[in-house]
């Protein structure tokens, strides 16, 4: 994006909207598209436009009725409206869709919605009168908000400047996908408090740009974490000051395609940061600022991966004597070695580093697909095994990860981790994120455990959407699949639902080399991730849901987004 919208913190007051939708803080072609260009980009679609009363009036077709008896009719019309008798369509364009939506009399031209003045009220005591008695837990109230659309101004109620920022994200896109707009009140809250997308940027990195861009459609839609891959395999793409070969040497690889790069599944070489031709890069701290601060202004939690103690190659490259010493001589290419006190001595020093750059009070710490074969023949790993009376491999997994959750700990940090940690006996405060499906996620739900669903077969978004796209791999996954989820599982029992935290779409880039292939997968089925994280579970509605996305598929792509085309997800 050229020009990066920012948050703007307002009190309690009357002012013209003008700021916000024009300035630098609401991009003026994201916010307000012309209403022509909307409908070359709607895909031919329609969209009804209501009369001032919200009413259709269909002509009497046998034209009986007399001019008296007409303005009979009228009065009649306008005392069914006063009287509050009037139809209730859905908001015409939105995502996620709000929880309650009312129509109110007249609407407001597109081109107009930057001079109506705005009324902004923070308090709690306001909200809680406009939810007459509905019980919202705090994170929820903290996110809620009331909205009031009115010909020449709009009222927004919240308790929290957060609630504010969401209603203005519903007035934003309200401007940008429909080119009139009825005159509505709207009152909403999310459904999960998680709802997140996360982002590979090990295997191909796109860089700070791209993660802004994905940032800014992620606020519209409501999206509140973004699970920010840092490291793997191919490539280590943080700067971290103690160890400066992870990114002088790990960051860089002679082949740009992953699969060029890594033959066989045993991984190729790294060549130094400088060496002509190499591909790779990796965020410095001064990105990571950058990142988050944009990140904050649209309330949006950036947490870092660190993996351990799999997905290591890239480590075991630049720091060998991390990894286990085997009996013949050599060293375990993928894992870091349990077993050697200066394994935690590096992690620790990382994550002090990770911890002063990441505000987040979370830390993904992996886990996953350790192969842990080495562990069994490796000298070290024995003796640490022996000493802390460890009967598996699983156990010393399970070691490391509880060692490893203390140390965040005494930093203010919870950690994360996929659903392998759950082998050998689960941290006392980690979270899950369970991917294998939802049944390790259940598992955790029963020990007490928080939860975020993101199950291959509904959220994995490098899975492709059509047979004949370009590289497709995985399972196909369409758009309806992914909107069919639901994260409150079957087996959750009523007193342990809150431990669900949400869901999150995830991109992994073994086969998604380019920016603009990264955002064909991601949208529109981001779209569905964000709208069964935020809206109420009877307010979801797939033909309805599939029209929305296509308008905003069409809108999307005039902001320079490519969005594989929803009609063709069937």
């Amino acid at each position: 994006m050229s020009n990066l919208i920012k948050r703007a913190h307002k009190p309690c007051g009357t002012r013209s909207v003008q700021a916000d939708l024009q300035s630098d803080c609401y991009e003026k072609r994201i916010c307000n598209p012309q209403p022509e260009q909307m409908r070359r980009d709607s895909g031919g679609l329609q969209i009804p436009l209501l009369n001032a009363a919200g009413l259709q009036i269909r002509p009497n077709r046998h034209n009986r009725l007399k001019r008296h008896g007409v303005v009979r009719g009228m009065l009649l019309v306008l005392a069914l409206w006063t009287m509050g008798i009037q139809a209730q369509p859905q908001p015409t364009n939105l995502i996620p869709m709000p929880a309650e939506y009312s129509v109110r009399s007249g609407s407001v031209a597109q081109g107009e919605v930057a001079s109506l003045r705005e009324k902004v009220r923070i308090s709690e005591k306001a909200l809680l009168r406009r939810l007459k008695g509905r019980k919202l837990a705090d994170w929820q109230l903290k996110s809620a908000y009331w909205l009031e659309l009115r010909r020449r101004r709009v009222r927004i109620v919240a308790a929290d400047e957060e609630g504010v920022f969401y209603a203005r994200q519903t007035l934003r896109m309200m401007a940008s996908v429909d080119s009139s707009l009825t005159c509505c009140t709207i009152l909403d809250w999310p459904r999960f408090r998680y709802r997140g997308v996360m982002l590979d940027e090990s295997r191909h990195f796109q860089g700070k740009d791209f993660v802004l861009k994905q940032l800014e459609m992620m606020a519209l839609l409501k999206m509140n974490r973004f699970h920010f891959h840092l490291v793997d395999n191919p490539g280590w793409r943080v700067q971290i000051d103690a160890y400066p070969q992870l990114t002088q040497l790990t960051a860089w690889r002679p082949e740009a395609f992953f699969w060029d790069w890594e033959k066989n599944e045993t991984g190729g070489p790294f060549v130094e940061e400088g060496t002509s031709g190499a591909y790779g890069g990796y965020y410095t701290k001064q990105d990571v600022a950058d990142i988050l601060a944009f990140a904050d202004e649209r309330h949006i939690e950036v947490i870092p991966e660190i993996e351990m103690p799999g997905h290591n190659y890239e480590t075991r490259a630049a720091y060998p004597e991390l990894a286990c010493s085997l009996p013949n001589g050599g060293r375990d290419p993928w894992e870091l070695c349990p077993g050697k006190e200066n394994t935690f001595e590096f992690l620790e020093k990382v994550l002090l580093e990770i911890f002063d750059l990441f505000p987040s009070k979370y830390i993904h710490i992996g886990g996953d697909e350790a192969r842990k074969n080495n562990w069994k023949i490796c000298p070290d790993c024995q003796a640490r095994m022996k000493a802390e009376g460890l009967k598996s491999a699983e156990e010393l997994q399970s070691y490391m990860i509880r060692r490893m959750e203390r140390f965040a700990h005494e930093h203010g940090k919870r950690i994360i981790g996929w659903d392998e940690i759950l082998q050998g006996g689960l941290a006392p405060d980690a979270t899950v994120m369970s991917w294998h499906g939802t049944e390790a996620g259940l598992q955790a739900v029963r020990e007490g455990h928080d939860v975020i669903f993101t199950p291959t077969h509904y959220c994995y978004l490098d899975y492709h959407q059509d047979p004949a796209q370009f590289r497709p791999v995985g399972r196909y996954l369409p758009l309806e699949k992914v909107y069919s989820f639901e994260p409150m599982a079957e087996g959750v029992s009523e007193a342990d639902a809150h431990h669900v935290l949400g869901l999150q779409g995830n991109l992994w880039t073994e086969h998604v080399q380019d920016a603009w292939h990264a955002e064909m997968m991601l949208y529109p089925r981001v779209f569905a991730i964000a709208e069964t994280g935020w809206s109420q579970a009877e307010r979801k509605d797939w033909p309805d849901f599939e029209r929305r996305a296509s308008v905003l598929s069409s809108v999307a792509r005039t902001w320079g987004y490519t969005v594989y085309p929803p009609s063709q997800q069937k």
